[in-house]
């Protein structure tokens, strides 16, 4: 699916940046699976939180349909 989610940019990046290692920001945008691989592993070792952190800042991190998670106040 393209386009753009409705859910927040900002949310998630705020989401990501304090609480990415117990995955919020991926529950936050439905991704419940590896919302609880980033739970039970704090993030892929923290490697996998800094990758998110990098695609939600840039705007190319993905909610569970597809789309970016792009918009700063949501769509």
């Amino acid at each position: 699916q393209q386009g753009v989610s409705r859910r927040s940019r900002l949310l998630a990046l705020l989401l990501c940046y304090f609480l990415g290692v117990f995955g919020a920001h991926r529950f936050y945008v439905g991704k419940m699976g590896t919302g609880v691989l980033w739970l039970l592993t704090l993030g892929i070792f923290g490697l996998g939180w800094l990758v998110d952190l990098v695609l939600v800042a840039v705007g190319a991190f993905r909610d569970i349909e597809g789309r970016r998670v792009a918009a700063w106040g949501g769509a």
